[in-house]
């Protein structure tokens, strides 16, 4: 708790230019190197900027009722009727009243509108997993009835919720969005094929939205080589991206391009895309039009149909560091060239799909 004080105080003074250059610095490499405190820092700043919008309220509220004492409301009673320099004379005297009121007014309109603004643009920050409302004929429609060491457990209510995963690596690591995942008995992933194997989870990062899960279904046979790559690097607005994902049991597909470089509320974690979405897409990934992955879909802005959020592909990078040493599992994070790029995006589509996953979680 102390910690926490102590970080709230670092922020604030941090915010305020009272840091010395050497804090300063030593403080922004804190950001980059932990997301969690860059949150803090996002949302620690949108309470000041409140804070401080309020305070200005106030004060010309309170330059508005010192104007209005100093108007003598009685005697312009009096004076109302047929004096011609009536208006004259009330601008004389009263210039410096009228024109605070005439401030106040002005900035009243203006905050009202920025105010309509900012909520047009912020919404609600809505997770993209995915209630399923029916299930198949049969729990054997779901979960391959063929001769495997793995059932589901039968107290479990299967199917109710799920999400889209995508390959990191041929022998079975699957990457996802954790709140797809997270509480979960059991999770199942199916492939295009309708083909559904029990997984594990052996890493998750809630504070970046990140789960790898570990296929462990004897049946499972190796993919073939991952035909993407993913960008280490940041991407530009305006550049062109699609994602497939599952918010129905066929994989959908959906295109747009990188509206801004931060995320909900200047969230430097992620991507906004102006693309589609709906739930179930959370988990999917974003891919630019060289065939590189660059960002998970895990959210999108409740009152506009383009304004989704992605997690940077700097966080799988990451997460991959974070899990025991796999020369398979690595191979997505070292891969510079891939087997898409130069390819027209149906191609492209075509090859990626095999590696999209519906993903099923059993609560």
């Amino acid at each position: 708790m102390r910690n926490e004080i102590e970080l709230e105080g670092i922020i604030e003074d941090y915010l305020n230019g009272k840091l010395t250059e050497a804090e300063a610095q030593a403080f922004e490499q804190l950001r980059l190197t932990d997301p969690s405190v860059d949150h803090k820092v996002v949302a620690h700043k949108v309470f000041l900027e409140s804070l401080n919008d309020y305070a200005d309220v106030l004060d010309l509220k309170h330059q508005m009722n010192q104007a209005h004492a100093q108007i003598d409301v009685e005697g312009l009673s009096k004076k109302l009727g047929p004096h011609p320099s009536f208006i004259v004379n009330l601008w004389r005297k009263n210039k410096a009243a009228i024109a605070v009121a005439a401030s106040f007014i002005l900035l009243t309109i203006v905050t009202i509108y920025s105010i309509q603004q900012t909520t047009q643009q912020t919404g609600t920050y809505e997770k993209l997993n995915k209630e399923m409302n029916s299930l198949r004929s049969s729990t054997n429609s779901l979960i391959r009835n063929v001769k495997s060491t793995h059932s589901v457990k039968p107290n479990v209510n299967p199917g109710k919720f799920g999400g889209t995963g995508f390959a990191l690596s041929s022998n079975g690591y699957i990457l996802t969005s954790h709140h797809v995942i997270e509480k979960s008995d059991s999770v199942y992933v199916q492939n295009s094929k309708g083909e559904s194997y029990k997984v594990k989870m052996v890493y998750s990062d809630p504070v970046n939205d990140i789960a790898i899960l570990k296929i462990t279904d004897s049946e499972f046979s190796p993919l073939a080589p991952l035909p993407y790559s993913l960008k280490r690097t940041s991407s530009g607005m305006g550049e062109k991206v699609y994602t497939l994902g599952y918010p129905k049991d066929d994989v959908v597909f959906g295109e747009g391009y990188l509206s801004s470089r931060t995320g909900f509320n200047g969230d430097s974690l992620a991507y906004q895309v102006a693309i589609t979405v709906n739930p179930g897409n959370s988990g999917g990934p974003l891919l630019d039009n060289r065939g590189n992955i660059i960002g998970i879909i895990n959210a999108k802005e409740s009152n506009s149909d383009g304004a989704a959020f992605a997690v940077k592909s700097k966080y799988i990078a990451e997460a991959l560091n974070a899990i025991p040493q796999d020369s398979l599992v690595r191979r997505i994070a070292s891969t510079k060239k891939n087997q898409l790029q130069g390819l027209k995006l149906t191609k492209q589509i075509e090859k990626v799909q095999d590696f999209v996953f519906l993903i099923k979680v059993y609560k």
